[in-house]
């Protein structure tokens, strides 16, 4: 399935939780952090602007995102976890 995301909302795959503590610990499935690192893996067009012109959005596929823990729908697609949330839900680019 393809998803392609509407206005100023991008669709983010995020990074697998960690499995282990720094000192080696496993954690069990309910101990684990929600990841708030993805990568971006669909982009809408852009909010409609009142002028009739769309802006750009400021990420682009392949980019490295962090969000908000709680921001953004989680869905499920062809087995993934993915999230989809509108650019202003997006903190920050990591390079």
């Amino acid at each position: 399935m393809t998803l392609k995301p509407l206005d100023d909302r991008v669709v983010v795959e995020p990074l697998s939780a960690e499995e282990t503590t720094a000192g080696g610990i496993v954690l069990p499935d309910s101990a684990k952090e929600k990841p708030q690192r993805g990568t971006v893996v669909a982009v809408g067009p852009g909010r409609l602007l009142d002028s009739g012109e769309r802006s750009t959005l400021s990420v682009k596929v392949g980019d490295q995102v962090l969000f908000g823990k709680y921001g953004g729908t989680e869905i499920e697609v062809d087995g993934k976890e993915i999230k989809i949330l509108r650019e202003s839900d997006i903190l920050a680019k990591v390079e």
